[in-house]
């Protein structure tokens, strides 16, 4: 239970981010509408039961075989589950619809996606979770195959902290420019690869920090946090502070909801600008804690093993 195989990993993934691919637009609304609809795609909703229903057997499961809460706690599972309402918040509630009208609610749905959603569920290890949730047979098939060349390599590429942290980052953005912005809110394919884009990059993200700290080192893991922090703040704050408006699209829908254009993007840029920020600080100061904890722990015992006698007691 320390390593789930790279092939289910990797099929994880692509389940997490399949998502926001699969509903990633929606229908027009009437110009000057504020009637805003609850979003309700049959494909979303299927892959977030078909995601929970797995990971409740894997849980079952892996309980049985090794006892209660052992090798996934119960607050991990917790932080699944939390994981897993953020992204109905996000993609089946009318924050979908709304974020076609508005670019702050539009900014909300992405944090959702990257900050809570993203972290959540890493933190509730559902690689491994997953694993156990498929029946024996392909189970240790899927260990077969993740021992493949090509497949094994691949997700310690994807999921080294400085290629993770350097995709992150490109994808935020690369999306934040107003070409790329503007020709997502025009194309429901692009907007489909904004979407997967952002939520796929940010779970390769956080799993340096939340999901395999002890193997990567958690001093690296503190520094991409802090740098990504830094730079997420920075087109934050860009686009709070500029005077001109970045995206004209949303100039003819947010004023029905009594919002200047350039007050919207303000609002957008003080979301990705103040809470995300917070998100990356919160789990960055966790980090440190516990690697002050930790050394402190190891260099008390390395000192009682020196001691004049420890020796002989």
């Amino acid at each position: 239970m320390t390593r789930a195989p790279a092939l289910s990993a990797c099929t994880a993934v692509a389940c997490l981010a399949a998502a926001p691919l699969a509903r990633a637009h929606v229908p027009d609304l009437p110009a000057g509408s504020t009637d805003v609809p609850w979003t309700f795609e049959p494909w979303v909703v299927c892959l977030l039961l078909l995601g929970s229903a797995l990971y409740a057997a894997g849980l079952r499961n892996l309980w049985r075989r090794a006892g209660m809460h052992r090798g996934v706690s119960g607050w991990q599972a917790a932080a699944f589950a939390g994981g897993q309402l953020a992204l109905v918040a996000a993609l089946v509630s009318p924050l979908d619809a709304l974020g076609t009208l508005l670019f702050s609610a539009h900014m909300v749905q992405h944090e959702i996606l990257m900050v809570v959603a993203a972290p959540l569920l890493v933190i509730g290890r559902p690689l491994a979770v997953w694993t156990w949730g498929l029946p024996p047979r392909w189970r240790s098939g899927a260990g077969d195959a993740a021992r493949l060349g090509p497949i094994a390599a691949t997700w310690r590429v994807l999921t080294h902290p400085a290629v993770a942290w350097a995709l992150h980052g490109v994808v935020l953005w690369a999306w934040h420019m107003p070409g790329l912005f503007e020709a997502a809110l025009a194309r429901p394919g692009v907007h489909t690869l904004q979407h997967t884009s952002f939520f796929a990059s940010a779970l390769l993200f956080w799993w340096a920090p939340l999901g395999s700290a002890s193997r990567q080192g958690q001093g690296a893991s503190m520094f991409y946090l802090f740098t990504t922090m830094v730079h997420t703040a920075a087109l934050g704050a860009l686009l709070t502070l500029s005077p001109a408006l970045w995206y004209p699209a949303y100039a003819s829908t947010s004023p029905a909801f009594g919002l200047d254009p350039l007050e919207d993007q303000q609002l957008g840029g003080l979301v990705m600008w103040v809470p995300a920020g917070l998100a990356y600080l919160a789990v960055g100061l966790a980090l440190a804690a516990r690697w002050l904890r930790d050394g402190g722990t190891a260099r008390g015992a390395a000192l009682k093993m020196q001691a004049p006698g420890s020796a002989m007691k």
